[in-house]
């Protein structure tokens, strides 16, 4: 089955600093070589959590190390101090701030890419065929299309129906959007362990952080009625639920640092939703159950 009918219209993102590529082989200049590259993440960040689980799932630890920056930004623009060194060693005279997430190259000292999707893909594609195929081939084209429709049937639409000094309309329009989002993924879910065939892929990822972000994040702006029908979806949150059991999703929520970067910058109005949790994570996480490739079921 396909998934066409799940496509989204992209969203409008600004241009990321850095864009190189990691490459098949040498001539590429950014070669896949184990212990080369260094990712610099903040997990309370959807970019940064949407990678370290990628990462996890490819059992990259060995041949791409991780640091983990703090949850909150410790500079102003919401760049990380620890970051600046390589934005200035990668860019003259670079103004602008030094943001998270990092892919670094550790014999040049300068930085790869700053653009997630990318940093996902080469993770995913350079570094060994042993490794679990979380872009299996034929797959490319649903797989974009679940990114697009996670940024704007969710994380955007969920931003708008909970905009401060949005009007009623635009907020009912923006609720509306969600939830039709949620319930076609609802029903594709259903009788599904895994979001295409059997085993894990990106696709899995990019729902699942959008998922986490519309729990501890977005459910805060919305009033209880509408998180309400959020929570009906009962086949959507038992796949989150599950995947947060499993111990490259689970291992990386940092509940707590995601509340406080949100209240560090956030400046919407808290609504009842706040109040009317849709999952409790913690305890999910905790209840881990091994470390297979594949999802087990309720």
């Amino acid at each position: 089955m396909s998934v066409t009918p799940l496509t989204a219209v992209p969203s409008a993102q600004s241009a990321p600093a850095f864009r190189g590529r990691i490459g098949r082989d040498a001539r590429s200049g950014h070669y896949a070589v184990p212990r080369r590259y260094r990712l610099h993440l903040s997990t309370a960040c959807p970019d940064g959590l949407r990678i370290a689980v990628t990462h996890s799932l490819l059992g990259l630890d060995a041949a791409c190390p991780v640091t983990y920056l703090p949850a909150v930004p410790d500079c102003p623009g919401g760049g990380h101090a620890a970051l600046r060194p390589l934005y200035e060693a990668s860019a003259h005279h670079y103004t602008g701030p030094a943001l998270a997430p990092v892919l670094s190259d550790d014999w040049s000292g300068r930085i790869v890419s700053t653009h997630a999707p990318d940093i996902v893909r080469d993770l995913a594609c350079r570094f060994g065929d042993d490794r679990p195929a979380l872009y299996p081939c034929g797959t490319e084209a649903q797989i974009e299309a679940v990114e697009r429709l996670c940024a704007a049937g969710i994380d955007e639409a969920a931003q708008r129906a909970g905009r401060a000094g949005a009007g009623e309309a635009e907020r009912a329009a923006a609720l509306d959007s969600l939830l039709d989002t949620l319930g076609s993924l609802n029903r594709w879910l259903t009788g599904r362990d895994c979001f295409l065939g059997e085993q894990l892929t990106v696709a899995d990822v990019e729902v699942w952080v959008a998922l986490v972000k519309l729990d501890t994040v977005h459910r805060h702006h919305l009033d209880a009625t509408a998180v309400h029908r959020i929570v009906g979806h009962s086949a959507l949150w038992a796949y989150a639920r599950r995947l947060a059991a499993h111990p490259a999703f689970g291992a990386h929520l940092d509940l707590d640092g995601i509340a406080r970067r949100h209240h560090a910058h956030c400046r919407g109005l808290e609504a009842a939703g706040a109040a009317v949790q849709i999952l409790d994570w913690a305890a999910h996480a905790a209840d881990r159950t091994g470390a297979s490739p594949q999802v087990d079921k309720d």
